[in-house]
């Protein structure tokens, strides 16, 4: 119980993934805001996805990083940002299997 008790005041619980947020068109990529609740802050996260052909089958990179925001509006606009930029250097690339 006790361990219970600090985990819940120091943020150490499991973050919990909230439901994906506003979707925006960029360059022909679906950027998908799903911010990681971290106990009252908000990790930045998300989908990157783009249609492969006329199938309808989605290619799909999770982005994450370690950005933390006070607030779920704020930490959505903070990702479709950052996804932009990455999207600008990264291209199709970011569909490449590491």
């Amino acid at each position: 119980m006790l361990k219970k008790l600090l985990s819940g005041l120091f943020g150490q619980g499991k973050p919990s993934a909230a439901a994906e947020g506003e979707p925006v068109t960029y360059k022909g990529y679906l950027i998908v805001p799903q911010a990681e609740d971290m106990g009252g802050q908000f990790r930045v996260s998300g989908w990157i996805r783009k249609p492969r052909g006329d199938d309808g089958e989605m290619l799909e990179h999770r982005f994450e990083r370690s950005d933390v925001v006070p607030g779920r509006e704020a930490c959505d606009t903070l990702m479709v940002s950052k996804a932009e930029r990455f999207i600008d250097e990264m291209g199709d690339a970011l569909f490449d299997e590491r």
